[in-house]
Order: structure tokens, then sequence, then C-alpha cells
């Protein structure tokens, strides 16, 4: 790829745009206050035994250098007691864990540990745009999983025997961002199957693991794949724990793949501040109460912006899982997921994400990110009645 002067690598073509960045410039150029649901960068606090946990390692120098694999066990020990005491599943913490700058760091690197140039992953779309740009940056090729309504899980029996015999990975993530689809664990065994018959690489990433509504409960990977035989699950503390801004997660899984992607890793940089993964740990191993009260109030936010959209005469299912919902566009809107979302910040300065930045099947959809309290959701919602009543004035509805 050149630009002027300069010459680039052909893979820039593939990372042209996301769509957060995408929506950045659209909410940057609005001339309205904005009520910002385009991200899903929780608003509450991070727990607060794990920010003095943070405040006392600030104050102490040992913690201000660089930090290795070895000086990372005390967060390794506390990450894989939470997927024992959670999942019921046996976890090694110094074989079967690894500690990531937030799951998307998993996502990213691990193609690079997995594909050779001109293999195939096998991915969700729509996705997650990490779960594509590490595919990217490996020199990968990629088979879309298409999902669609009601229960938006992919078909694995249409992918022709050339994409098999030249795939090596496969990445799901239930409960589904952007789509909040959820995931029976009769599903996973199927695809765990699938991947063992095929010599694939299973990854789950795994954000919401929490945030699950009415007494559902999202199973593991390894609830289906208890050996670890072909699995590697992502976690993060960005959702339950609201420590999106600290940039911690952790993968687990079987050792070979550990070691693969610590490989990569260990090449790219050195671990997470050492204070941050004390605050981790201690988030992971306190009390859990917390996390049991900012569920129910995403549940309070999901409810509310449900019925403030049922009120403006845009029905919404409510999901059982994720910060999220999504939304089919308004029949009567011409435009793209894209154009709506633009053309709704500009005018109200409420902003969406549109579907379409999650893949080609998201388009015609939009998702709202419940990252504020339900009087700001019902205000954001009447805004946008208020422009859909005036985008349907214009088409003659």
């Amino acid at each position: 790829m050149r630009l002027g002067s300069m010459n680039f690598a052909q893979r820039l073509s593939y990372l042209q745009s996301n769509v957060f960045g995408d929506m950045d410039l659209a909410k940057a150029t609005s001339q309205r206050g904005i009520i910002d649901l385009s991200l899903g960068s929780s608003d509450l606090p991070a727990p607060p035994l794990a920010m003095a946990k943070l405040h006392q390692a600030l104050d102490d120098p040992a913690t201000h250098g660089y930090l290795l694999f070895e000086g990372t066990a005390p967060f390794r020990t506390a990450a894989a007691q939470w997927v024992e005491r959670k999942f019921g599943i046996s976890v090694d913490p110094q074989t079967e864990v690894l500690p990531l700058s937030g799951s998307q760091e998993g996502t990213a690197l691990m193609p690079l540990a997995l594909l050779d140039p001109g293999d195939y992953a096998l991915l969700l779309d729509p996705g997650y745009p990490s779960h594509w740009g590490g595919v990217h940056l490996a020199g990968g090729q990629i088979h879309r999983l298409k999902l669609q309504a009601p229960d938006f899980l992919p078909d694995f029996s249409g992918i022709s025997p050339n994409v098999l015999d030249k795939a090596k990975m496969l990445v799901l993530s239930y409960p589904h961002n952007p789509t909040t689809g959820i995931a029976p664990l009769e599903f996973f065994k199927e695809a765990v199957a699938f991947c063992q018959k095929h010599g694939l690489t299973l990854i789950h990433d795994f954000p919401y693991a929490d945030i699950a509504f009415g007494g559902y409960t999202p199973p593991s990977i390894f609830n289906a794949d208890p050996e670890k035989s072909v699995s590697l699950e992502l976690f993060t503390l960005s959702k339950s724990y609201h420590m999106g801004g600290f940039r911690i997660g952790y993968a687990v899984g079987n050792p070979g793949l550990i070691k693969a992607l610590r490989q990569v890793r260990d090449v790219t940089n050195f671990y997470p501040y050492r204070g941050i993964l004390q605050a981790a740990a201690q988030a992971l191993s306190g009390p859990q109460d917390y996390v049991t009260e900012s569920v129910l109030l995403f549940q309070e936010r999901r409810d509310a912006c449900v019925q403030a959209l049922a009120d403006i005469g845009w029905y919404v299912p409510a999901p059982k899982a994720t910060m999220y919902l999504w939304a089919k566009l308004p029949q009567h809107y011409s435009g793209s997921s894209m154009d709506f979302c633009r053309d709704l910040v500009h005018k109200t300065g409420v902003a969406l994400a549109p579907g379409s930045g999650f893949g080609m099947s998201g388009e015609g959809y939009v998702r709202f990110a419940l990252v504020h309290p339900p009087d700001v959701l019902r205000k954001a919602a009447v805004a946008i009645g208020e422009f859909w009543h005036g985008s349907r004035q214009q088409v003659g509805g």
C-alpha cells in the first residue's frame, strides 16, 4: 500500500476503519451534547477494595518496574481460583493461565500463534472487531459464519471442505457482542466436537461471564471441554469489575495454547503494571456482592431502555445477558446503519454503534450500550423518538 512517497504493508489495507473510530469521529463532529451509547465502557466504579490495593501499590517503588511472567504468579493464582469456583474446572496457574492487557490482546495475538499466511479462521459475523483484526495481521483468511435471529448461533454444516482443509481456528463469544445471543451448553459440546474432528483450536472470548439476568448462568467452554483438549478461553475485568481503562484480562486453557500465546506476547510487551495485577487479584478473590449488585443495575437499565423504546414504537427484545440491546432498524429508515447512527448523533447527540461495524451480517441493526442510568436512557429514547418521527415524515410515513 502506498501513501505519497511512503510504502506501507498491504495488511493495513484491511484496517482502514473500525466501528469505534468511525463513531468517535461522528461524535466529535456533532454540535450536540452527547449521550454516548456507542461504546461498551462501563460507567460504574471499580471495586473499592481493588482500588485500595492499587493506591497502596502506587506508593511502593518496588511495583514501578518492568514485570515478567514469574512476577505475575499471585494474579495467575487468583484467576485460576476464580475459574475453579465459578465453573468447577481445575486450572493450573503456572501452565494454564496467562495475564493479558485486556482480553482483546488475546484475540489479536492468538492468530499470530496459530495461522500461517493463507490459513483460515472461522469467525462469527457479526462479531467483535478485534477477532477480525488479528487474523488480518497474521495474513490469514476469514470464513464468515453468518448469525441470524432469533438464536444468533452459527451453522457449521455449510463450511466447504476446501475451507476446512486450511482452517486452523474457530472463534466464539457467548453471551454474544453485539447480538446479545446466548449459547446453551449443548451448542458448546457440538463446537468442541467439531474442532476435535477437524483439528481446530477453539477460542472462546468470554467478557460477559457474569453479566446475565433472571437466574441465567452462561456456561464456560470448559464445561464442554473439561480436559482443555482444544480450547482457550479469554476473560476480562472490564465488564464484571468495571476496570476497562486498566486493560487487564487473562487467558485460560490448554497448556500448549497458553505457551504459544505467551511466546507471541513475550516478544511484543511486558506484563501489566504490578499494582493493576494486585488490584485485579483482589477483585477476583474478594467479596463478589459487588458483581451481583452491578448485574442488577444493568438489568434495571435493560428494562428501562426496552420500555422507553417501546414507548416510541421501537420494539427491541430484552436480552438474557450482556450490557447491550441489539435493535433492528425502523422499517421506514432507508439508509444504512452507519447513516442512521451518523444522522442520529448529529441531530440529537445520541450515539449508537452501527451493526455494519461488526460485520456484513450486522447491517440493518444498531447496538445500544447500557452505560448510563435509567433516566439518561429514557432521555435518549425520547430524543430518538423525535428523530424517528422526523425521518418518517421525510419518507412520507
